[in-house]
């Protein structure tokens, strides 16, 4: 059992034991390393590692209820190496008739082929990402997404960010283990991550062999266009252009297939809104990695590289923010999406609650495109349907560099260094 009293506490324990408190099991999705098990474990009395037990696959064919049996909260490790404890499990819950029997943990999600009933009425699910800045003590929160949907107005923060300080957690990203890694070391860390990935997990995740240097290949490519919307002909033409290597468009739909069910990537939907306006929205999606780090680490830069190429720098730092927007806005009931039109209008980002209130962000790296930011963010406001569309709570620019404020105009800019949940 890990040391609690060590324990960083994370934005999503609330509703961590929120949904305990509801149902019989809570099934806690996320990519490998990024803190899973260990909040599981503050908050568990049990443990059982079905990756680790050596015991667990002749159980699970002789006698599966042994599995189950411990101390509750009983956290289920790695519960996708034993798909069948799914069923089990659901069972047990209905046995016993309480809550907060059981937690399940996993890096992955099970091929749907597998069979498994509905956990309707008995599992509740959370999902959790890498650090954020606020987790990670990099941002006070004082501008808090909460604050932001009552249309809070900034008293000036300056809490401005060195550019070399961004680049550096570019570099290190969000994962629990490397909080106190430099990033020359954090930056071996991840490319180990981003191999494995390649050589071991692409092909166990669905025990399909895939070929490792087409892996490495994709992950290149989703990681030029990190935070931008790329079909997926262009990514296969990439791919191509770079070891002339064929790789068909069905084979690409199966890694991104796999890459998602490993949580690897986590992309970025349109919002489906109404407009006054002649241009069409466009659909498609923007590609991230789920840690920012991982596209750094998966084009083998460093430090000099990204200082020395600040506009790619800036979709990085965007891919960056968008995550740290998700776990904001998951405390907040609330989803993150982007605007993007035919006539070349675009917003970096909009956090929806599931009432409806809204909020805009723009995001940018320095202070030098602020007014340009300004100018599409007011211009995305005047062309809504406002018989359609609630007024935004708030319109905001987000900022690596820059300190906080309200402008004259009411839109906020806002230091990353101050944003939180």
């Amino acid at each position: 059992m890990d040391n609690k009293s060590n324990y960083i506490s994370r934005l999503t324990d609330e509703e961590l034991l929120r949904k305990l408190d509801v149902s019989g099991a809570l099934l806690i999705r996320g990519m490998k390393a990024c803190g899973k098990t260990v909040s599981a474990k503050q908050f568990s009395n049990s443990i059982l590692q079905l990756d680790q037990d050596e015991q667990v696959p002749l159980l699970i064919e002789t006698a599966p209820q042994r599995l189950l049996i411990g101390k509750t909260p009983r956290l289920i490790d790695e519960w996708q190496e034993q798909p069948k404890i799914w069923n089990y499990i659901r069972h047990e819950v209905d046995n016993r008739q309480d809550v907060a029997q059981f937690i399940l943990t996993g890096s992955a999600n099970p091929e749907e082929n597998t069979k498994m009933h509905s956990g309707a009425g008995r599992f509740t699910i959370l999902d959790m990402r890498t650090m954020s800045w606020q987790e990670l003590g990099f941002s006070t929160g004082k501008m808090s997404l909460k604050h932001l949907f009552e249309g809070a107005k900034i008293v000036c923060f300056d809490e401005p960010t060195e550019l070399e300080f961004i680049v550096e957690r570019l570099i290190i990203g969000g994962f629990p283990a490397l909080m106190k890694k430099s990033w020359k070391q954090a930056s071996d860390m991840n490319r180990a991550y981003v191999d494995l990935l390649a050589e071991v997990d692409m092909s166990r995740v669905s025990s399909i062999k895939r070929d490792p240097q087409k892996v490495r290949n994709l992950l290149r490519s989703l990681a030029r266009n990190t935070a931008k919307m790329v079909e997926t002909t262009t990514l296969a033409s990439d791919i191509r252009a770079k070891d002339f290597m064929e790789i068909s468009r069905p084979s690409i739909y199966d890694y991104l297939d796999a890459l998602d069910r490993l949580m690897i990537t986590e992309n970025q939907p349109a919002w489906n809104t109404h407009i006054r306006s002649s241009s069409s929205m466009r659909k498609s999606s923007k590609r991230h990695f789920s840690d920012v780090s991982l596209a750094v680490a998966a084009l083998g830069l460093n430090k000099d590289a990204l200082l020395k190429d600040l506009k790619f720098t800036g979709f990085l730092f965007e891919s960056m923010v968008t995550h740290d927007l998700r776990v904001y806005a998951q405390v907040n009931d609330a989803k993150v999406f982007h605007y993007h039109d035919s006539s070349g209008l675009e917003v970096d980002a909009i956090v929806q609650k599931n009432s409806g209130e809204w909020c805009a962000f723009e995001i940018k790296l320095g202070v030098g495109q602020i007014e340009e930011a300004a100018a599409s963010l007011k211009k995305f406001a005047s062309i809504l349907d406002k018989d359609s569309v609630q007024a935004p709570k708030s319109l905001n620019i987000i900022t690596g560099t820059g300190i906080s404020y309200t402008r004259n105009d009411g839109i906020n800019v806002i230091s990353m260094a101050s944003l939180g949940a």
